[in-house]
């Protein structure tokens, strides 16, 4: 299943590549909720080494996904239109 990348979620990427941070400085500030939105939640797992979040729209299910900082770049530019995502009952 694929999550569509909406205007909300690429803020949240131009957000993530403005505060140029290295991998190894994501890593330490690793936060599974340091990003609140109304419909995204999420922060960097060190362990993944990505930002991982959860997806929640009104009238949808509920979507888990992740990308890496490299994506989030591409997320912020327009160069991704789509991310892979999952049902939170997986």
């Amino acid at each position: 299943m694929d999550l569509k990348v909406d205007d909300e979620l690429r803020e949240i990427c131009a957000e993530i590549v403005e505060e140029a941070r290295s991998l190894e400085g994501w890593r330490e500030i690793e936060s599974d909720d340091m990003i609140q939105t109304p419909h995204y939640v999420g922060g960097f797992d060190a362990t993944e080494d990505a930002f991982c979040f959860s997806a929640r729209h009104p009238g949808r299910e509920e979507l888990w996904f992740q990308f890496t900082l490299e994506e989030a770049s591409d997320i912020a530019a327009s160069k991704r239109r789509s991310l892979p995502a999952r049902p939170a009952d997986c």
